[in-house]
């Protein structure tokens, strides 16, 4: 058994995707599984995988279905102690999982966090400004040490195995990390913070969210209510109006012209969806 499987979806990713595997098979630890899930890619990126003669790649091939669904199959096949994903124009630190590896063993964490920084033509900044190696037990802190309300990212975790079971990713949608983010980190039992080493986020011009559309806003709406129904499901102590979701929406020719959304116990209406008029206490 590896101690770490890392599951890759490769889309069309032919301009970046040396530079992350290169950054995987360069790690300190020795010992993971790198699963590239190819996506049905139309362009060179399966040949460059193939490039690389590494015993610990796995390449994994399948019809076009979308990051979700190739995230799926990497997690039904991971044979590692631990998962971590890792998106295919991005890359990591040499050190990056050996450091979040020995912190989950040594605090017998199911879920090691790493800081990252968003990286681009105009951007380099780091987004967490973890400093010191802590563990969080409690849901709520835990939600809170990983602003996972905001930067519901999975990719700069590792998380055991068997937290992941019968937890999945949702196809055909996008914005699925955010509840899969919030799930994970409510099964765990402990998350340890880990500094010193970095994942580092492309920020691609055509990715989900620098490509945004009708169906992609309203997965980003999906996304957030799944996200509040969970946290009210499961009673986790969320301060109230710090996270809202649309319930509600009236629209022309798909134009929003006021929204209901709703918090933890409130509501409130907003005009355009986005200028809040009026708020009024609900029941949780």
């Amino acid at each position: 058994m590896a101690k770490i499987s890392v599951v890759i979806p490769v889309y069309n990713s032919e301009k970046y995707i040396e530079k992350c595997i290169k950054s995987l098979v360069n790690q300190t630890l020795k010992d993971i599984e790198i699963i590239c899930v190819n996506d049905g890619s139309s362009d060179n990126s399966r040949k460059l995988l193939e490039n690389f003669a590494d015993s610990r790649i796995k390449i994994i091939d399948k019809k076009n279905g979308g990051q979700s669904s190739a995230r799926n199959i990497g997690l039904d096949i991971a044979q590692g102690e631990y998962i971590g994903f890792i998106d295919s124009d991005d890359w990591v630190d040499a050190d990056y999982y050996e450091k979040l590896y020995n912190a989950a063993k040594k605090y017998d964490a199911d879920i090691a966090m790493a800081d990252f920084i968003r990286t681009g033509p105009k951007k380099h900044k780091i987004r967490l400004n973890l400093t010191e190696e802590k563990i969080y037990e409690k849901i709520e802190n835990k939600i809170k040490a990983a602003n996972a309300l905001k930067e519901g990212c999975i990719w700069n975790k590792i998380y055991k195995k068997e937290i992941l079971s019968g937890l999945k990713f949702t196809e055909g949608m996008y914005f699925e990390d955010g509840p899969f983010t919030i799930k994970a980190l409510y099964a765990s039992n402990k998350l340890v913070t880990v500094p010193g080493t970095y994942y580092y986020y492309f920020q691609n011009p055509s990715s989900t969210v620098k490509t945004m559309d009708k169906n992609k806003r309203l997965d980003k709406e999906k996304s957030k209510r799944e996200i509040l129904d969970f946290i009210k499901s499961k009673n986790i102590n969320i301060p109230d109006k710090t996270y809202w979701a649309v319930s509600k929406k009236f629209t022309i020719a798909d134009f929003t012209l006021a929204s209901v959304q709703e918090s933890i116990k409130s509501k409130r209406f907003a005009l355009f969806g986005v200028i809040p008029l009026w708020e009024v206490k609900c029941q949780k």
